[in-house]
């Protein structure tokens, strides 16, 4: 093959992740948690299709109880089948978006100023799309990658995932026989810092090599009901408003795991700047729009996000609920749950609604090389920086199977974007120009891993 009809080939598929990515974000796949909303079952049909186009035979899959919400996977045969196999995943629902707050419908996918504007823009149906189209191209090819590759997309990631990679994991184990690895969301994307070598900016992207873990608790303060015009010592409300006031007054205590020192050793090095306790604030400031996703690792957090209390004016309830988010590094799960529960007090019931696993994975090795070459062949001189993200991902079901996961979703930024807040934000959108890069990067990976 020429080197024009690799110039060819390359650019179409960058235009198909382009337009992939604009149709999937078409499709409304809002997910609000409480089994309302779409589903899946429409953006899952319409990857099967894609799939089925190119001569694949993809599964679908969902939960019985939960129709809709529907999962794909397709399995493709590597050079070396002896080799252990590697999963490339990602997720097809999003967060509900208010339309009032947008500046643009946040599902019809407008192109302006460069950008794909819409929810689900870069939470993750840039990734999505990016996958499809090396995926389509590969099968056109009819080459084989070095090693199996299993292709997953999956439902109801935006509510812990139980309805899909959860699912999926639990029914169908055998569709990841053999794999060792896996690449999903949130990674891979890049943060422009002062090069104290060169004097100019360089580009460092973040590999997500550690992810905290999960635990979303109901707080259920318990009282005695009563006439709102007579005084009330057991008024559930205020107990659960000083529960509230401790657990938010509460300081973690700071904690620097593996990858968060291996991340500000790197910064450091980049930018000649020593990093300390002390000197820790100047070191975030260099960071920009990923400050916020490194903040929140270095310590466990406690968020409240929902109350529910009572029906009627002049009526003291008898009980009152609050949601807390919580998020814990590797190791801490136990001891933030027994901190919760003493600062919630005698009179409030914490009810665990959702816990999952915090992750590390070894910050080098093969595939580590792999992702560190595709991503300098596409920009040389950059630097690649281990990172632990401060959410989590569908890494964390498939670890159940033994699989070490990943996030390396490639693109390459503009310094003023605040990727961070394009997250669950207002206006989310992504670069086109990002999504070509990133899917050029996948298509190294995927021929190197």
């Amino acid at each position: 093959m020429s080197s024009d009809d690799d110039l060819t080939m390359s650019t179409t598929v960058e235009e198909e992740a382009v337009r992939i990515c604009k149709e999937l974000i078409r499709i409304d796949t809002s997910n609000y948690g409480d089994g309302s909303g779409p589903g899946e079952r429409e953006a899952a049909e319409y990857v099967a299709g894609l799939l089925r186009e190119v001569g694949l035979e993809p599964q679908l899959t969902e939960p019985a109880d939960h129709p809709g919400r529907t999962s794909v996977v397709v399995r493709t045969e590597g050079r070396d089948r002896s080799r252990p196999g590697l999963v490339l995943h990602g997720h097809l629902d999003v967060v509900p978006a208010e339309a009032k707050d947008w500046s643009v419908d946040p599902f019809a996918a407008e192109e302006k100023d460069g950008m794909i504007w819409g929810r689900g823009a870069v939470d993750m149906k840039d990734m999505v799309a990016m996958l499809i189209a090396t995926l389509r191209q590969l099968a056109r090819s009819g080459e084989k990658p070095p090693r199996d590759i299993v292709w997953a997309f999956f439902a109801d990631e935006e509510a812990g995932g139980m309805k899909g990679a959860g699912h999926v994991v639990a029914e169908h184990p055998e569709w990841f026989e053999g794999c060792s690895e896996a690449i999903s969301e949130v990674g891979g994307f890049s943060v422009t810092l002062p090069d104290h070598a060169t004097g100019g900016p360089t580009r460092a992207y973040l590999l997500q090599t550690a992810e905290k873990g999960i635990a979303w608790l109901r707080l259920h303060a318990h009282g005695r009901a009563g006439h709102g015009s007579v005084p009330n010592p057991e008024n559930a409300i205020v107990r659960l408003a000083e529960a509230i006031a401790r657990i938010n007054a509460h300081e973690w205590p700071r904690t620097y795991i593996a990858s968060v020192r291996e991340l500000f050793d790197g910064v450091a090095g980049i930018t000649g700047e020593e990093w300390s306790e002390e000197t820790l604030e100047q070191l975030l400031g260099r960071l920009g729009g990923a400050r916020r996703f490194v903040e929140g690792t270095l310590r466990d957090t406690s968020n409240f996000s929902m109350l529910n209390s009572g029906y009627k004016m002049n009526v003291i309830p008898q009980t009152a609920s609050a949601s807390l988010d919580c998020r814990f590094l590797p190791g801490h799960e136990e001891e933030l749950l027994a901190t919760i529960r003493e600062l919630a007090g005698e009179h409030v019931e914490v009810e665990i609604e959702h816990k999952d696993v915090a992750l590390e994975a070894p910050t080098s090795g093969e595939l580590v090389d792999s992702m560190k070459r595709a991503l300098l062949k596409e920009d040389p001189g950059a630097h690649v920086l281990p990172y632990c993200l401060s959410g989590g991902t569908d890494n964390k079901h498939l670890s159940r199977l033994g699989i070490t996961g990943y996030g390396f979703a490639p693109l390459r930024l503009p310094e003023e974007l605040d990727f961070v807040g394009m997250f669950h934000g207002v206006d989310e959108r992504v670069p086109v120009d990002a999504i070509r890069f990133g899917t050029r990067v996948l298509g190294q990976l995927i021929a190197d891993c």
